[in-house]
């Protein structure tokens, strides 16, 4: 059976990623800066055969991978698999609300504490790392021989480059999650490789630069 490539991109910018507070699955929309990532990731990749762009339903994946598709000359086809963990009742707050509200719940966090759950219906890493497995390599199977571009959030695509370099859910991470970054994966029923990581040099320009073609 032939490899299904994979693009995988983290959404653009959020004003949320900027205060560093917590969107989980809440519907945040990209910023100035995320759209002009996004076109620069449509740019990037509009010479990539794609045959289907993934993305998760929330709008600040969703309108990076219309950029993606649109430049494909294709549609995006959502799926809720792809959404960020869920945070329960820490999305909306900073780390530091967290860390000076509740501690032992900041502790569990930070030490990556594999069944550790948010409170009011967050998820485990497990949890999270068994939806992320599940749903792509859903995805990736309807497309041997093809490439496809998966379009989803910074604890999806952490947990993909745990899933294909072998690593547990609770390893310190040493490896960059950039908005709009280029990420690339190999699937086989025998598993996932990682191919190249963390490609940002589509963004290198200045943002808003008008001299610069999308």
């Amino acid at each position: 059976m032939e490899a299904t490539r994979i693009i995988a991109v983290r959404h653009g910018e959020t004003s949320w990623n900027v205060d560093s507070r917590i969107q989980g699955q809440l519907d945040v929309q990209l910023n100035d800066t995320g759209r002009w990532q996004a076109r620069r990731v449509g740019h990037a990749l509009a010479t990539e055969q794609l045959g289907a762009v993934y993305s998760s339903d929330l709008r600040r994946a969703h309108e990076t991978a219309r950029a993606i598709a649109d430049a494909a000359g294709i549609p995006v086809v959502a799926h809720p698999g792809l959404r960020e963990r869920r945070f329960g009742m820490f999305e909306g707050r900073t780390f530091d609300e967290i860390q000076r509200n509740w501690p032992d719940h900041a502790q569990n966090w930070k030490k990556r504490i594999p069944e550790w759950q948010p409170p009011d219906g967050g998820e485990s890493l497990l949890e999270l790392r068994e939806r992320v497995h599940r749903t792509v390599q859903d995805l990736a199977s309807r497309h041997c021989g093809e490439q496809i571009a998966v379009v989803a959030h910074g604890g999806v695509l952490d947990t993909l480059y745990r899933i294909a370099t072998g690593q547990e859910v609770n390893s310190p991470r040493t490896w960059q999650l950039p908005n709009g970054a280029i990420n690339r994966l190999l699937w086989t029923p025998e598993g996932f490789t990682l191919v190249g990581w963390s490609d940002t040099q589509h963004l290198e320009h200045a943002p808003f630069d008008e001299n610069t073609s999308f």
